[in-house]
């Protein structure tokens, strides 16, 4: 697959809402056409947070190469920086010995930092200017106004306003440090140096279904996790010292655990409100993908028509 008169080496990204079987048509295509699988799920990272990630089992992962799976306890701050980092010192190996790569997962950063790099990021973080940031964010919700960081966002940058929600306090910010430090929009200096650091040749691949399918994919999946174990999982995480107050362990699936743990809560209605916030999850993932120009959306229920594409991608006619 690996075409030698490429000036960029190939990769072909399979990307899609939740629950549209991202990692077993990515393993189908990964056995078909010799290659290797490098992990674009920012939950798969972690260890011991398997049943509530959907993370491929061991037979998955013995039936070809993966990469980037259980790279770090829930304790330790993993970032799109050091994705990138080692997303493409496995991307360096696979391509060193000739095989093709397939980048999978849902994690829309992870996949534009692997692709394009951490592209207007406005330099260095600041430590001081995001405290300040951070503590009036504090303010305003003690004041009843959480969208106040927000509203100052859109009115000095409506575009990158847009393309962020009001409760992502986390970008909000780092949109404001940028902002301070280079005296210009984010969003245009995200366009201006879009494509600086783009050293692949893509085909990006995202699978979708009609809504009410995927909804229906959603709740049964849900449903196996919680048969399959996540409450004891979660429990188990307990018994090795983890709690809720990590990030990684406020996502979906392990914070509606939690209650259950401590009595709070019941299986049953925790199990609804996690079907529920993953519908939801999958929505938002569906946006974020109508932005990226380059998608090629397929029919997960295609396997052969989907082969066919990577095949000419290959060639290098697609």
């Amino acid at each position: 697959m690996v075409n030698g008169s490429q000036a960029r080496p190939p990769v072909v990204v399979v990307t899609g809402p939740t629950a549209t079987g991202k990692s077993a048509l990515a393993i189908e295509l990964a056995e078909r056409f010799g290659g290797e699988i490098v992990n674009a799920d920012s939950m798969q990272v972690y260890r011991y947070l398997d049943i509530g990630t959907a993370k491929p089992g061991l037979e998955e992962r013995a039936r070809v190469p993966h990469h980037l799976f259980d790279v770090v306890t829930p304790d330790i701050e993993y970032s799109a920086g050091r994705y990138l980092q080692d997303a493409r010192a496995a991307a360096a190996i696979i391509h060193g010995r000739g095989a093709p790569l397939f980048l999978v997962g849902g994690t829309g950063l992870y996949i534009r930092a692997f692709l394009h790099g951490l592209v207007g990021e406005g330099g260095a973080a600041d430590t001081a200017l995001r405290e300040r940031l951070e503590a009036e964010h504090a303010r305003a919700l003690a004041e009843g106004d959480p969208s106040r960081l927000h509203r100052r966002l859109e009115e000095e940058d409506p575009d990158s306003a847009r393309t962020i929600h009001p409760n992502d306090v986390r970008r909000i910010v780092r949109a404001l440090e940028i902002l301070d430090h280079t005296g210009e929009a984010p969003s245009r200096v995200r366009a201006r140096q879009a494509f600086d650091d783009s050293p692949y040749r893509s085909l990006h691949l995202v699978l979708d279904l009609e809504v009410e399918e995927l909804d229906v994919r959603i709740d049964a999946r849900c449903r196996a996790m919680v048969e399959g174990g996540l409450l004891q999982e979660v429990r188990d995480l307990v018994d090795r010292g983890y709690g809720p107050e990590l990030r990684p362990l406020q996502a979906i699936g392990y914070r509606h655990m939690w209650p259950v743990v401590d009595g709070s809560d019941t299986l049953a209605h925790a199990l609804a409100q996690m079907q529920r916030d993953t519908r939801r999850f999958a929505r938002r993932q569906r946006t974020w993908l109508r932005r990226v120009p380059e998608a090629i959306w397929v029919d997960p229920r295609d396997p052969p028509g989907i082969a066919k594409r990577v095949e000419a991608f290959s060639d290098g006619v697609g």
